[in-house]
């Protein structure tokens, strides 16, 4: 088969499905990888892998309708050039253009990913959110009509697709339980002797629950100045973003590590104690399975996607969304009992090894996709 694999943030291709672009090669498949520009680009990266890499014309934010439909029709036109007996797709553009695009150019099956329902499906009652949240949702229904099959990655989200009315009654559905973990490539370590480590690797958004760690981690510094809190990522725009002035503040006044976004975050993993991630809704939290495959006890939200991954109690904490307070008291439990820390660790590799590894995830898409 030829598969064109489409996405909506070109690391993405690398980052979060080369393991699944190797298994397609390997079954003997042609894999054309498609994303809007990014620099550096992963198109040397995607063909030393053996697929081919392809830039489209698509702006992953905003709703700008002639753009959209401009990105839509030339879509059409590649791939009726590339010619694939397949499209998988994931993020909301992607999905909802990409599917329209290859139903239009007569692709013979069409796949999604639905990979978390972002800002546009956190609660807000403000008009606009409102307003949003309706044009998103009808825009996946018409989107997801062509799929011969969709992949959630949390029965959460599809139980809320189906209340939606925006999947198709009667199309094929499967639940993934995330993208997976690759198990070698995140090996397990013990935990670094000394202070404690707390980690939060994010995007700087609101909806990640950013500044509930920074302002949780304010609070536990005066009373523990030898603990340390990193938070990495990259700053985002729209409303949903911190702004730089934000970040450097709340640096100042936390004392916390603010970190540049890394290439490879296995040493910032391995570094760490405690993994936190306080957001308020996810897919399933890649970062929160690598932690896991490395390790480390867990605290993330009693949230869909974030609630899949932590026995609490077993391999960490579940705390309930937007609440700072509750964050706080998990990780001065986590301060006050280091050992048990450790065995959370250990229990999150197990339930990694269990649940999460990415060869079963990417054997359950080829085998949607008649792909095997």
């Amino acid at each position: 088969m030829k598969i064109a694999l489409l996405g909506g943030y070109a690391p993405s291709l690398i980052n979060f499905r080369g393991s699944l672009v190797r298994a397609m090669l390997e079954q003997g498949h042609e894999v054309v990888a498609m994303a809007p520009p990014f620099s550096p680009s992963p198109g040397p990266q995607l063909e030393a892998m053996g697929a081919r890499y392809r830039e489209i014309p698509l702006n992953r934010r905003g709703l700008n309708p002639l753009s959209d439909l401009g990105s839509l029709l030339t879509l059409k036109r590649m791939f009726r050039e590339i010619a694939p007996d397949a499209v998988l797709s994931y993020t909301i553009k992607p999905v909802v253009y990409g599917s329209l695009a290859a139903k239009l150019a007569g692709v013979p099956a069409i796949y999604s990913m639905i990979t978390g329902l972002g800002y546009a499906f956190t609660e807000d009652a403000g008009m606009k959110r409102r307003l949003i949240f309706n044009l998103v949702r009808g825009l996946y229904a018409a989107g997801l009509r062509p799929n011969q099959a969709v992949f959630f990655q949390n029965s959460d989200d599809l139980a809320f697709f189906k209340k939606l009315g925006v999947v198709p009654e009667g199309m094929r559905t499967e639940v993934t339980d995330g993208t997976g973990v690759d198990l070698d490539h995140y090996a397990y370590s013990e935990p670094p002797q000394g202070p404690p480590v707390f980690l939060c690797l994010s995007r700087f958004l609101r909806s990640k629950g950013v500044e509930h760690f920074l302002e949780a981690s304010e609070r536990l510094k005066k009373r523990f100045p030898e603990a340390i809190f990193r938070l990495a990522g990259s700053p985002e725009q729209g409303r949903d973003a911190l702004g730089e002035d934000e970040i450097r503040e709340w640096k100042r006044r936390t004392g916390a590590e603010v970190l540049d976004p890394v290439e490879d975050v296995r040493p910032l993993l391995s570094g760490c104690t405690v993994y936190v991630l306080p957001s308020y809704r996810e897919g399933v939290p890649r970062s929160v399975l690598e932690a896991m495959s490395t390790g480390r006890a867990v605290i993330t939200t009693d949230a869909p996607g974030c609630r899949l991954t932590v026995e609490d109690g077993v391999n960490g904490c579940l705390i309930p969304p937007r609440d700072t307070d509750a964050l706080e008291q998990a990780m001065l439990r986590m301060i006050e009992a280091p050992e048990t820390v450790r065995e959370m660790g250990r229990r999150s590799r197990e339930i990694a090894e269990r649940r999460f590894d990415v060869h079963r995830v990417n054997e359950l898409i080829l085998e949607t996709m008649g792909a095997a």
